[in-house]
């Protein structure tokens, strides 16, 4: 099993930055695509961004050009990095992590079997 635990929400002002971590655990050698998404009050999932092992990043539009996804393999950390954060942003922040045959894409993650708990990010205008 793989256990994935968010940290570094909180509440900023638009225009503002904050970073997400996410840490794997448990069997991490089966981690192969990971990724972030987010769920806002009353709305679908929005996968946000994936990344490959091997460092290749996908990005959705929403999002682009303000948000950096990275990931240090040898700590078997996740992060997003969020820049000039708008009241749209506002939402729970989830990594996931699939293992094996998997698309990294950001489409997929929300398919992603592993999930953690989520971390909550609101920005006020």
């Amino acid at each position: 099993q793989v256990q994935l635990v968010e940290s570094g929400g909180g509440s900023v002002q638009a225009g503002g930055s904050l970073r997400l971590s996410c840490a794997a655990s448990g069997s991490t050698y089966r981690i192969y695509c990971m990724g972030w998404f987010r769920q806002a009050p009353a709305k679908e999932r929005e996968g946000l961004a994936g990344i490959s092992p091997g460092g290749v990043t996908t990005y959705a539009d929403s999002v682009k050009g303000r948000f950096t996804i990275s990931r240090d393999n040898a700590k078997n950390t996740l992060y997003l990095q969020m820049n000039n954060l708008e009241p749209e942003d506002t939402a729970m922040y989830y990594c996931a992590a699939a293992a094996g045959s998997c698309s990294s894409g950001y489409r997929w993650v929300t398919d992603f079997p592993y999930r953690g708990q989520g971390t909550q990010v609101t920005v006020s205008s």
